[in-house]
């Protein structure tokens, strides 16, 4: 046999010299669940490990990351409801605490990377991402309303915006609206193709966003689709995005893979609550082993193509291999 691959895989430092693929902490970011209060850390009972925080902990859990490594973070609001209205008027307000986070977050760690989410259904009374009118999401109404979103969350600091809505030319509409008000400079991390999926239930459990009627797939995509991601993608990229994100991650690895060969945008994955769970319930019934389990799901999107992971592990992974 002239040819044995075994021999490249027969010490640690053979194996690791041949590793096709390497995964970092600068390729995590890591979603964290705000709440408007004080002294609140308050575990989401489906998703253990991840907490509603309130600002003055989560700036020392901002912290403890840092000092791991762990610099970049995506943000998610859980607004009372009377705080909500059809039109999510309060996504803008300047007293919105989620805003003022933004601000506190970035005066005290500067380097780090904030990154917003842009939709309506946190601050809908419907709980869906575009306006509701007789049961019907239209789609040109919501786009001004995610507009002034956009651009109130670039004036609070955040380095990238992330439009979560999946309406049709929001990436276009967000960033005229940013340049028109001088934030030329803030990126677009858009969430491109965003399955109409069952994985997202610890997510709404932890912002109590889940839709008041109805469903969300007529504007987030059909599971079964994966050429119309490419379409998604190409629209996103002329209309001005600087990521491109496939959410979720582990089961849509195919995506991740086709939008890696097909584009040249930096490719972002959502390793979404629903998936981390499923591993977390394994591990504790013993059916699988967390501290392997954990760092092989994530190198399987990073190895599909994924340049950055967004994951409820970041902080784990980060405490034991960074």
């Amino acid at each position: 046999m002239n040819q044995r691959p075994r021999r490249n895989r027969r010490t640690p430092a053979l194996r690791n010299m041949v590793r096709e693929t390497r995964l970092t902490v600068d390729n995590l970011i890591y979603p964290l669940f705000l709440v408007d209060g004080k002294k609140i850390k308050k575990e989401v009972k489906s998703l253990p490990g991840n907490y509603r925080w309130s600002l003055d902990l989560l700036l020392g859990e901002i912290e403890a990351c840092m000092e791991l490594g762990l610099r970049n973070f995506i943000l998610f609001p859980a607004v009372k409801e009377s705080l909500k209205d059809k039109k999510a008027t309060y996504s803008y307000h300047p007293k919105n605490f989620y805003l003022k986070a933004a601000k506190a977050i970035k005066k005290r760690f500067p380097e780090c990377c904030l990154i917003s989410d842009v939709a309506m259904d946190p601050y809908s009374s419907d709980g869906h991402d575009g306006l509701v009118k007789k049961g019907m999401i239209i789609n040109d109404m919501t786009l001004p309303i995610l507009g002034k979103m956009a651009v109130a969350q670039a004036r609070a600091g955040f380095d990238l915006i992330g439009p979560s809505d999946m309406m049709d030319g929001r990436i276009g509409f967000i960033r005229r609206a940013l340049d028109q008000a001088g934030y030329v400079d803030t990126g677009i991390m858009s969430y491109c193709a965003k399955y109409a999926s069952a994985f997202y239930g610890p997510f709404r459990d932890a912002l109590d966003s889940a839709p008041k009627a109805g469903d969300k797939k007529t504007y987030q995509m059909d599971p079964a689709n994966k050429r119309e991601a490419l379409i998604e993608a190409k629209l996103d990229i002329a209309e001005g995005a600087d990521f491109l994100m496939v959410k979720p991650a582990i089961h849509y690895l195919d995506v991740i893979h086709s939008l890696r060969e097909n584009t040249h945008l930096p490719i972002a994955a959502y390793h979404v609550s629903g998936e981390c769970a499923m591993l977390v319930a394994a591990a504790q019934k013993g059916w699988l082993d967390f501290d392997q389990a954990m760092p092989e799901a994530l190198l399987s999107i990073r190895r599909a193509g994924a340049d950055v992971i967004l994951t409820y592990f970041a902080k784990m992974w980060a405490a034991k291999y960074s």
